[in-house]
């Protein structure tokens, strides 16, 4: 008897999600996916340790049902800009980047003051945090303003992406946010240096951001009272990444099962900041190299097929976006293993917030849409089983 495998989608069907299905990086898709589904177990192991922090919350899984919701959306956010053409990625970009700059603008006057810092606007039970969806955005606009600059037609472009960076790092220094400044700042330049700068420009820029960092501390006390911390531990209160370590070394190379971590009850912010700690004390060493494994494939698959790309726009731009999406794992890991002071930022995919899980399903649709498999977008012959050339030609 003849059996016959029927596809979901077939390459001459015509049909916006049909040719979706056949020219976006499925390899891409279903590892941020898995990064979310990770991101919601955890919060249900999570959860219950959470609310131990707000009596006003009596369900043990409040904050495991919401980061479903958030879940849910940063899925859809992620399909939908996903669906869109480069130039498509360009409009919503700016348009992002210039509601988040107006909203980062009022929060002195709107904002909802945490820790001593004003990042948020209360929207009902919903906190935005418009920072995390200004980082993907200023990314994308900057890598057109330098396409167009190279075009030789008058266009300013690296003038105005400089001047948009600039305001933006202004207003993220109002509320202040150290963090978001650095890592921004830090993916800017890669944005800058992968459009062809030269290396001369390369290292003023360096010199010019060494001076920024040491204004930084002697500008805002709380940078300096955290790299107090990390310098002399022993001198100072180190509650907080104290705990999270004990939970990384408690879990051992296969953890000590679902929902049966015992020092995850006393590290703070272990749903958002530190949800890394609380997967390694539960899933052991095996769960954590997962994850990073999972962040490792979406970086270095990502940056391959941004090289092959023809476009400079697209190129820079792709490869700009799983920069910020490396780097920021990359913080905050290295914050979680003590290897560098703390940041309060956000693991992608995984940590609970509805503003980061909303901003990074943006940032990979971003990324998906500009690197799909359209005629004429990559190099003719480009195989994506091996080795491709340099993003810049």
């Amino acid at each position: 008897m003849n059996e016959t495998y029927t596809r979901p989608f077939s390459r001459n069907d015509s049909g916006v999600i049909a040719q979706w299905f056949w020219t976006v990086d499925r390899a891409l898709l279903g590892a941020a996916l898995a990064l979310m589904a990770t991101g919601v177990a955890l919060s249900f192991a999570s959860s219950p340790a959470a609310i131990m922090a707000d009596e006003s919350i009596t369900d043990p899984f409040h904050y495991s049902w919401r980061m479903l919701v958030w879940a849910s959306g940063g899925v859809s956010i992620m399909f939908l800009t996903s669906l869109m053409s480069p130039k498509g990625v360009r409009r919503i970009a700016v348009l992002t980047l210039l509601g988040g700059m107006l909203v980062m603008a009022a929060l002195p006057f709107i904002g909802n003051e945490v820790k001593g810092a004003a990042r948020w606007v209360n929207l009902g039970p919903f906190s935005l945090q418009p920072s995390e969806f200004v980082k993907p955005s200023l990314i994308v606009f900057a890598a057109w303003m330098f396409a167009e600059g190279q075009k030789g037609q008058g266009v300013p472009g690296v003038s105005i992406a400089f001047g948009f960076w600039a305001l933006v790092v202004g207003l993220l220094l109002i509320q202040p946010d150290i963090g978001q400044t650095l890592l921004i700042t830090a993916t800017f330049m890669a944005v800058f240096f992968m459009a062809g700068v030269p290396w001369k420009w390369m290292a003023v820029i360096a010199t010019a951001g060494a001076g920024g960092l040491v204004s930084l501390y002697f500008t805002f006390g709380h940078m300096r009272d955290r790299l107090s911390r990390f310098t002399n531990p022993e001198n100072t209160d180190t509650h907080q990444i104290d705990r999270a370590s004990e939970a990384i070394r408690a879990g051992g190379l296969f953890g000590r099962g679902v929902g049966e971590g015992v020092m995850k009850r006393h590290v703070p912010d272990l749903h958002t900041d530190f949800i890394y700690s609380v997967g390694a004390e539960e899933f052991g060493l095996m769960l954590s190299l997962t994850i990073i494994g999972l962040y490792a494939f979406i970086v270095v698959r990502g940056m391959r097929r941004a090289m092959k790309l023809n476009d400079p726009f697209e190129q820079t731009a792709a490869a700009g976006l799983f920069t910020l999406i490396g780097l920021q794992a990359c913080i905050n890991v290295a914050v979680n293993l003590n290897l560098i002071p703390t940041k309060g930022m956000t693991l992608p995919f995984i940590s609970y917030g509805g503003s980061s899980m909303l901003a990074m399903g943006l940032t990979m649709g971003f990324a998906l849409a500009l690197t799909r498999r359209r005629p004429g977008a990559y190099e003719p012959g480009a195989a994506f089983s091996r080795p491709g050339s340099r993003i810049l030609s």
